[in-house]
């Protein structure tokens, strides 16, 4: 059998998103190295390589063909493929001639179940050649493509039209096609600098080649390292460091085969506009990283880079710098123009802008907002005019040419504006501090009128949405509600506000117009909806977490989310007591005999009923443990709870050793079912730790 050889596929494109340029890349080696691996072709290291016109994969020391296996073929059991005198039976003929074979030919294996007939045969491994054109074109329409294109008279459908297809397994080309497109050796370089095929004659060759012939840097991680330290050399020769640079180095890394850094510069006048204006300006439309000083003051220069070596650099540059001007003058427009109208006059008009068919408009929706973080400010002492202020003017620069044109700026704008109109700082900043957090890890409202204005905001979208009857389903959320319900739980745990979170639901489902859910289904789905976030949230921050942690806590549903987070670390302490694992069972053996009896209600412990001095000595423990975690749980000490609750195992203990708990004496047996209902409820106060799996 020959060697194994390493495996080259490179599939040629038009200029792809540079957005998912990364995924693609990923998920391509992804599928194609499950594919290999579940066609049993053994292999070494997948490297996976990408630049705006190809996407490819190489595999270390891919196996030439699939080894032979022996493959069994069950038949009938012998009991039923022979009668009593040994004769083959229609059942024994019909499988023998199933395989191909004589009677005498099939094999016979015993198993629990008694002796069956079998057919044993190896099947012979299949060539990698033979295998892998499919493979590849299977892992291509796997990819993560929400739109694809046809093109020409085929039927393939892809990202961007493909031109081109490499397939190497060592020195060989593998015969096939891909997505139509025959397979060859010859790749393309630079769209502009090479005009003729770079021959790959081995997959080893292949970054080299095009590199050295092709002016194409395909290794993306390469390629944006290039880009970074080209960026960065090129910001400090003007003596500034670049802003923002890690939100832009993927996505120039994704439209750019040969990185070229370039220093432009602008009108020094235009950093008079406030600075996200700027930054967005340069980031947002052009891609172009912009320079600040060692202050963190704009400087008049941007960096781009170019996807070629020109011969004449200074008209590049130029070129840039003439695109950028106009960008530069729209915001200063629009900047000049928005502040000769007020956030505040601009109030009205929210009553013309639709927010979602069933909710009414911009306006209704701040109005909304404002009496929920009314509520909240009330029931938190912080200023409730500056909030309803605040609440009144939010949506406001969403009518501002600004943010027309930089929709990125929402909020940012809106203090910007509320500051020129001379609002209190507090209102301002709450308007710009609404939106956060914007995505996963962002950083959180600071001032607490941001806090519930923020908190208020998203609640209000979840409340309205929900009931008219368009809440998230599988991958699908176009409103962002998982987000928005992160975001309710960070601000709460982070930000330590305890607030009651079933009455906070209530006040936002009270508020919307009536929808197609009923405000009681409405109100319990929204709970549950923010608190299964709630359990990704613990998880993700906490990979010690157990998943019966968050349950034994859960299942006590609380109102406020702090107490949630004081109530889980208490919990997670007390599962590494040695008393632990014994409570635990206990609680689990309590909680399934009190489910047998029909959860009683109503019974109370009669101490004169007691019969067995372990009864007696539960009870006293009980007592005594009432009046010790009584003051703390009014302090939330739940920690403290718990440590003191584990002075009972040695009682709960010797009780379930010598008690009969469901003895043939009703009287006995309810008392008994009376104590172990105390000891449960006592527990609960906390957390059910019935739910624990400690080893």
């Amino acid at each position: 059998m020959s060697k194994p050889r390493d495996f080259l596929v490179e599939i040629g494109t038009e200029e792809m998103p540079p957005k998912a340029l990364r995924g693609l890349m990923e998920a391509f080696g992804d599928n194609l190295t499950s594919a290999v691996d579940h066609a049993r072709l053994s292999h070494a290291d997948t490297h996976v390589y990408a630049s705006p016109r190809r996407l490819t994969v190489l595999i270390e020391r891919l196996a030439a063909a699939q080894d032979d296996r022996r493959v069994e073929q069950k038949g009938p059991p012998v009991k039923v493929a022979f009668d009593d005198d040994g004769n083959p039976t229609p059942a024994a003929t019909s499988f023998a001639t199933k395989c191909g074979v004589a009677i005498e030919e099939l094999d016979r294996v015993a198993t629990d179940k008694g002796e069956w007939l079998v057919f044993n045969t190896t099947e012979e491994g299949r060539s990698a050649a033979e295998l892998l054109p499919e493979m590849v074109e299977r892992a291509l329409t796997a990819l993560p493509i929400p739109r694809r294109m046809r093109w020409g008279a085929g039927e393939a459908e892809f990202v961007r039209p493909i031109h081109w297809v490499v397939l190497l397994h060592g020195e060989d080309v593998v015969d096939g096609e891909v997505m139509g497109i025959r397979a060859g050796r010859e790749s393309r370089g630079h769209r502009f600098h090479v005009r003729a095929p770079i021959v790959i004659d081995r997959p080893g060759d292949y970054l080299g080649a095009l590199e050295k012939d092709g002016y194409v840097i395909a290794d993306f991680e390469r390629r944006r390292e290039l880009v970074r330290e080209g960026v960065e050399d090129a910001a400090e020769h003007v003596g500034g460091h670049v802003v923002g640079g890690e939100a832009l180095y993927d996505e120039v890394a994704s439209l750019v085969e040969w990185p070229v850094p370039i220093v432009g510069a602008f009108d020094e006048h235009y950093l008079e506009l406030p600075r996200e204006a700027v930054v967005s300006t340069l980031t947002g439309h052009q891609r172009y990283f912009p320079v600040a000083d060692a202050d963190g003051r704009l400087l008049p220069h941007f960096i781009t880079v170019a996807n070629l070596e020109s011969k004449d650099p200074e008209q590049v540059i130029e070129g840039n710098e003439r695109v950028i001007r106009p960008r530069l003058a729209d915001a200063a427009f629009f900047w000049d123009s928005d502040r000769r109208t007020t956030l505040a006059s601009r109030e009205e008009a929210l009553r013309d802008v639709v927010y979602q068919a069933g909710l009414g408009s911009l306006f209704d929706k701040s109005r909304r907002v404002g009496r929920l973080a009314a509520w909240l400010a009330d029931e938190h002492g912080i200023n409730k005019q500056l909030v309803e202020r605040a609440a009144a003017l939010a949506k406001c620069d969403l009518l501002t040419g600004m943010v027309g044109e930089f929709p990125e700026l929402q909020g940012l704008m809106g203090r910007y504006y509320a500051l020129a109109d001379g609002e209190p700082d507090a209102v301002a900043d709450a308007i710009a501090e609404h939106y956060l957090p914007r995505f996963a890890g962002d950083e959180l409202p600071d001032s607490a009128p941001g806090q519930v204005l923020s908190i208020a905001d998203r609640l209000d979208t979840l409340a309205g949405v929900f009931s008219i009857g368009k809440k998230p389903t599988g991958n699908r959320d176009p409103f962002g509600l998982r987000r928005a319900a992160l975001g309710i739980v960070r601000i709460l745990i982070e930000q330590g506000l305890d607030v009651d979170l079933k009455a906070m639901i209530a006040n936002a489902v009270a508020a919307q117009p009536k929808g197609k859910v009923e405000a009681a289904e409405l109100a319990d789905d929204l709970y549950g909806f923010i608190t299964e976030r709630l359990r990704r949230y613990f998880l993700d921050r906490d990979a010690g977490l157990t998943i019966e942690a968050f349950e034994a806590v859960m299942l006590r549903r609380p109102s406020s989310l702090v107490d949630f987070d004081r109530r889980l670390a208490a919990v997670q302490t007390f599962a590494r007591l040695e008393q632990a694992e014994s409570l635990a069972a206990a609680n689990k053996r309590i909680a399934n005999i009190l489910r047998k009896a029909g959860d009683p209600d109503g019974l109370e412990v009669r101490t004169k009923r007691f019969e067995l001095d372990a009864e007696k000595a539960l009870h006293n423990a009980l007592l005594g443990a009432r009046d010790k975690v009584g003051p703390l749980l009014e302090q939330r000490r739940y920690a403290e709870v718990l440590n003191e609750l584990a002075d009972l195992r040695d009682p709960v203990d010797h009780f379930f050793d010598e008690v009969m708990v469901m003895t043939d004496d009703e009287a006995v047996r309810d008392n008994r079912l009376a104590l172990l209902g105390e000891l449960r409820a006592l527990f609960l106060d906390v957390a059910d730790i019935s739910r624990l799996s400690i080893a």
